[in-house]
């Protein structure tokens, strides 16, 4: 009983914790436009979603994929490609880009998920590799110029996304929807199951769980949401590059995570702001920009192990 009693405020305090966090967020993000230039603001929310949606699976599932590209950058091809060519309106070109990362998920998730550690890892980077290549010369994605002029249109036939308030809306309210399912997936029985997979598979496997099968749910949840991320990226730029399909981007998502808070809910969000920002504001450095990025990673490493979020929460003895 007294450990039952013990237990009870500090869960309370976890979720008052989070709720005030989560309350942070909305109140930065309605105000943000009137401060900060919204397309930049945008950018960090795409960048941030793909980041809590790689946490999810390598915070909470331990499992570490280096080819999260391949998702959101088709997921962005697709996106444009409907939009453009099949003259989709924008709800239904996210969805037909979100759809991609999913069904994309899904392929390279029956390939890799029985595989464990680096091996796993390296398939992912290898599935990647393949489907850059192709982007690179299928006639659909342009090659090197990619998918330009993407037009945003008009959400439901009502709301022009060529103004930028009113897109900047819609990418906000579709970001923090994200985010909350994400959050309910981490708190629910399923999400507590992928936490003991992380812990101990097979202390899991003998409890009776198919680890296989929930570490294939969390793969394909993490690849739809990257596809959403990148769906979303390509209508805020009107852009479909290379770039998002580039190993490089997932070699980015990772240093995201890492500096944020791995396994945290909130760091993935404040270190995809952070390197968006590194990259927006010392651009006129060029190329010592990764330099710069490099040298904020290593900080972080050596000076806040758990990430800045981490170790944030830790200090303050809350789950952020």
């Amino acid at each position: 009983m007294a450990t039952l009693a013990a237990a009870a405020p500090v869960r309370r305090e976890t979720e008052w914790s989070v709720a005030v966090a989560g309350a942070a967020l909305v109140v930065f993000l309605t105000a943000a436009p009137f401060v900060l230039y919204p397309v930049f603001v945008m950018k960090a929310l795409c960048f941030a979603l793909f980041a809590c949606a790689f946490n999810l699976l390598i915070g909470y599932v331990g499992l570490v994929s280096f080819g999260h590209a391949l998702y959101f950058g088709w997921a962005s091809y697709l996106a444009a490609y409907s939009a453009k060519v099949w003259g989709l309106p924008p709800e239904l070109a996210v969805l037909c880009g979100t759809a991609t990362g999913l069904v994309l998920g899904l392929i390279a998730g029956v390939v890799a998920i029985r595989r464990q550690g680096i091996y796993f890892a390296m398939i992912t980077l290898a599935l990647a590799q393949m489907m850059y290549l192709v982007a690179l010369r299928a006639p659909m994605t342009g090659g090197e110029d990619g998918i330009q002029g993407v037009p945003r249109g008009w959400l439901f036939g009502a709301f022009d996304l060529n103004n930028e308030t009113t897109m900047y809306a819609f990418v906000a309210v579709v970001v923090l929807a994200a985010f909350f399912l994400i959050y309910r997936i981490i708190n629910s029985p399923f999400g507590e199951v992928l936490k003991a997979i992380r812990e101990n598979e097979q202390r899991a496997i003998s409890l009776g769980y198919k680890t296989d099968d929930y570490k294939l749910v969390a793969f394909v949840l993490s690849a739809t949401l990257a596809g959403l991320a990148g769906s979303l990226k390509a209508l805020v730029f009107q852009l479909a590059s290379l770039t998002d399909v580039h190993w490089t981007m997932s070699g980015e998502v990772v240093l995201m995570t890492l500096v944020g808070g791995l396994g945290t809910i909130f760091g993935p969000i404040v270190g995809a702001f952070l390197i968006v920002a590194l990259e927006n504001y010392l651009a006129p450095f060029g190329q010592w920009v990764l330099v710069i990025q490099g040298a904020v990673f290593v900080i972080c490493v050596l000076s806040f192990r758990r990430g800045i979020v981490g170790e944030l929460a830790a200090r303050l003895r809350v789950r952020l």
